[in-house]
């Protein structure tokens, strides 16, 4: 939301964080890599020893006397009336493991916090609540000191007692002149102590403004009066997508005054796209932005030509150099719109995609019990994109000369190194099809030859030292890779991938539920815990959903039901409609809102929408369409404004329109 800031907070902040103002900022992807990982002694053992997350047990054995996010530690601040530090990162974030790395393992830094501050530490995955919060203060806060917008993890939050952000960024080099002319975490943590001992009263004053503006941004837009989807909220939304498309490199966010913008898959708009093509076939617009978009991400370094599965994003215009994270969510998302995609054009380049995603997924994140882990890290040994670049001398020593030859021509190795002016991100130039046409061959005799070398090379690399798998099971994302097995399964005639998806389905009954009927956040190792969040509930019902259009079978159906009414019984908003975020006995924070906007995870109101819809015309049940219309109008105020901010839910309201709503 729009949000009118007073002009006398950012003087008040200068004065007192002058020389900090200068330096907080984003990560940018063109920093110079970090120093390769030291071993550490583990002398040390704090409060995130009893954890599961991988993330929080990286940090177990930090100098830093680091909790966990629980009442233990906000009551621990409250009673030493200490300011709280609160870093938030992800096990696969390569900024999060530098800036443990420079500062979190440094004696001297580590006893300044443990001394002047209680440390907690979070994994955003499995608290997205304290993270969404805390990064909409960060923003919020920028915004106040008129600065550029930014945000990213590791999330650096400095919070009252209370809870109360106050100060904050995201990366920070250890010292001052460690990184250029940014100013150091300890010269930070040194100049928060000694205001919050001489002007605790100004801090607090401070801290009111950034939570007061940080509770209405995230309340978001009112819905409007009038009860009616619009049409028009479709229209202006195909409009907006075609004016940030790229029209060369596909892909959206373009701007062709600056190509090193990173660039997404947004998943959701191509989702919302394939829908739109089915409904509007000959909208040749819509057509190209999905199928553009979907085949240079395919020709691209975000893509695994080797391993299969994409990388997170692209940190240019092209696709060409990833940043190497793999998460579950993006591929389960990715193998429903390349599978989708494959169905609408019948080009087996998408139907190769699909199986190469799932390939990755079942051979490298799948539990034995039948879940899915949650990520695979983008660095190994201290170096983010090790295990996937290559030089020229790997590359020959792994393969015969003529297939170098073939390899080589194909995917990029005549030209100069892309990654790093030394190495390669393996890509192409063109799709296979084209290469195939050039050579008056076919794409599956170009197919089969290419299968050997790719394989070759798959083996060599699997014996270098490998990234860090996450292996939390994470209950929404485990819900976002049962639809894309379900889908692959349904849309491609490949019953393997259903049985994949089933056998997910059944573990996710056996361990993600409570006697009660309500869900669990997360699994590891046998143990599940924390409470779920709307998107739990949402994506997992929507796995469900998918599992019954893919079977069939009844017993998907009536357990999507179960856990409807479970959501709505927790979830559903009396006053206006639709889902908070949180349930309604879950732990108080600063704020209880919605998350009304698609990002690179679909908002559970959106997935919510689509489910109630379904539900409604399988059910028969007119309650239903009933709540899933309410759902969408509750973003209404959003839709108005800013339509492409959530396509999902635009799905549900074509719907909608078509019955007459």
């Amino acid at each position: 939301m729009t949000i009118q800031y007073p002009t006398s907070f950012s003087a008040t902040c200068l004065v007192r964080f002058s020389l900090i103002f200068v330096i907080v900022s984003s990560v940018s992807v063109g920093l110079a890599q970090d120093e390769p990982k030291q071993e550490t002694k583990q002398k040390h053992t704090n409060a995130l020893a009893k954890e599961t997350s991988p993330y929080l047990l990286m940090h177990a054995h930090n100098p830093v006397n680091w909790y966990a996010w629980n009442e233990e530690a906000l009551a621990k601040a409250k009673k030493e009336n200490k300011p709280i530090f609160l870093s938030v990162g992800y096990s696969s974030c390569h900024w999060c493991h530098v800036m443990e790395r420079e500062s979190f393992l440094d004696e001297e830094i580590a006893k300044f916090l443990n001394e002047n501050f209680i440390c907690i530490k979070v994994d955003r995955e499995e608290r997205p609540d304290v993270d969404n919060i805390y990064m909409e203060s960060l923003h919020v806060l920028n915004q106040l000191m008129r600065k550029r917008p930014g945000g990213g993890w590791p999330l650096s939050m400095f919070l009252t007692p209370d809870g109360r952000p106050f100060f904050g960024g995201t990366y920070f080099p250890a010292r001052a002149g460690d990184r250029g002319a940014r100013i150091g975490f300890l010269e930070i943590v040194k100049m928060i102590d000694k205001n919050w001992r001489e002007q605790p009263d100004r801090i607090g004053i401070d801290a009111d403004t950034i939570t007061k503006y940080t509770r209405e941004s995230l309340a978001g837009r009112k819905p409007l009066k009038n009860e009616n989807m619009q049409q028009s909220w479709i229209t202006i939304a195909i409009e907006n997508l075609e004016d940030s498309f790229d029209p060369e490199y596909g892909g959206f966010r373009f701007n062709p005054q600056n190509s090193s913008i990173p660039k997404f898959p947004e998943p959701s708009n191509l989702i919302f796209l394939a829908d739109y093509v089915r409904e509007n076939p000959d909208n040749d617009s819509a057509k190209n932005m999905l199928i553009k978009t979907c085949e240079r991400m395919m020709m691209g370094g975000i893509y695994d030509h080797l391993g299969g599965g994409f990388h997170r994003y692209s940190v240019d215009r092209f696709w060409a150099i990833p940043h190497f994270e793999k998460m579950l969510y993006d591929n389960g998302q990715l193998a429903t719109v390349y599978s989708e995609v494959y169905k609408l054009t019948n080009r087996e380049e998408f139907k190769n995609v699909v199986d190469g995603i799932l390939a990755w997924v079942t051979r490298e994140m799948v539990a034995e019990d039948g879940g899915f882990y949650s990520a695979l890290d983008a660095e190994s040994e201290g170096e983010e994109g090790k295990f996937y670049r290559w030089n020229k001398e790997e590359i020959k020593a792994a393969l015969s000369d003529e297939e170098y030859q073939l390899f080589a021509s194909i995917y990029g190795l005549n030209k100069a190194p892309n990654f790093e002016e030394k190495y390669y991100a393996p890509q192409l130039s063109q799709t296979l099809s084209e290469t195939a046409k050039l050579r008056s061959t076919t794409l599956a005799e170009i197919e089969a030859k290419l299968a050997v070398i790719r394989k070759k090379l798959f083996e060599a690399r699997a014996k270098r030292v490998r990234p860090l798998l996450d292996n939390k099971i994470l209950t929404s994302w485990n819900g976002m890779m049962i639809r894309g097995f379900a889908d692959a399964g349904r849309l491609l005639e490949n019953q393997a991938y259903i049985d994949t998806a089933v056998r997910a389905g059944d573990f996710a009954i056996a361990n993600l539920f409570r006697e009660d009927g309500r869900l669990w956040r997360t699994h590891t190792k046998g143990e599940s815990k924390l409470n779920a969040y709307l998107d739990d509930y949402a994506c997992l019902i929507d796995g469900f959903l998918a599992l019954h259009q893919a079977t069939g079978e009844q017993k998907w159906l009536d357990q999507a039901v179960k856990t409807q009414a479970k959501q709505d019984e927790l979830f559903w908003d009396d006053k206006l409609g639709g889902y908070f975020f949180t349930s309604k006995d879950h732990e108080q924070l600063l704020v209880r809102g919605k998350k009304p906007v698609d990002g690179a995870l679909p908002a559970g109101n959106s997935v919510s929408a689509g489910n109630l819809l379904y539900l409604g015309e399988q059910t028969g049940d007119a309650s239903y369409t009933e709540r899933a219309q309410k759902t969408v109008v509750s973003a209404s105020g959003l839709l108005e404004q800013l339509p492409t901010s959530a396509p999902r839910l635009l799905i549900t309201a074509q719907e909608l329109l078509k019955g007459g709503y």
